[in-house]
């Protein structure tokens, strides 16, 4: 949502893997009344951003490489989405506490975070006062929530770049990988490897199997079908 006269709302972007953040910051950009104020990679650098100048929104990973995005929020003096491959029920408690005013789950829909964003827009054309009544506060939380709510359920794709990137790396393989071995090779973290695995395998791109060791819990490896 762009209102004529005010300057566009801008957006700060953390994430650990420079072309999943370079794809956010394309996407915000592609919203009216939105702009990517900096891009970094790191929790350090996205404090060093916000001191040189304020943004309005900050879209924050939680997987950084050096210390939590759930730290961050705590430390960031704007409001904050978390586009991150968590998606453990505990992690999304901690990040709500923590302030985010959405969670979006990797891989997920472009659409969902213009969404978000038209939505976030809403949300501080409600609040932009001094004072507001209880249906004000209520209308602008619904801002927020109510467009992915009327959303019917949507199986995420995987076919991002880096879900390309995580297929290829299988695919080129002579033998099964581990979500580990995958990360590394594509340099992002397991986690992040392992939600988009688990999307390929749901799509039957990929197939899984269980690896067994001689002690210890199995772990999960992954080809081409």
């Amino acid at each position: 949502m762009s209102v004529p006269g005010r300057p566009p709302l801008s957006v700060l972007v953390v994430d650990d893997d420079f072309r999943v953040a370079g794809i956010h910051a394309s996407l915000v950009e592609g919203v009216p009344g939105f702009t990517v104020a900096a891009t970094t990679h790191t929790a350090a650098t996205a404090l060093e951003a916000i001191a040189a100048r304020p943004v309005d929104l900050a879209l924050v990973d939680i997987y950084l490489p050096d210390g939590s995005g759930i730290d961050l929020l705590h430390r960031l003096d704007c409001d904050a989405f978390v586009l991150s491959a968590a998606a453990e029920g505990p992690v999304v408690r901690r990040a709500l506490s923590a302030g985010a005013l959405a969670y979006l789950v990797k891989p997920f829909p472009p659409a969902l975070l213009a969404e978000k964003l038209r939505g976030y827009a809403r949300f501080r054309q409600l609040t932009d006062a001094e004072s507001l009544d209880q249906s004000t506060v209520e209308n602008a939380y619904g801002a927020l929530r109510e467009p992915a709510i009327r959303r019917p359920a949507r199986r995420p794709t995987a076919r991002t770049v880096t879900g390309d990137a995580v297929l290829t790396a299988v695919r080129d393989s002579p033998t099964p990988l581990s979500a580990g071995q995958v990360g590394e090779l594509i340099g992002v973290s397991r986690a992040t490897a392992q939600r988009y695995l688990a999307s390929l395998v749901s799509t039957d791109l990929l197939r899984m199997s269980l690896r067994y060791g001689t002690t210890g819990r199995p772990e999960q490896e992954y080809r081409t079908p």
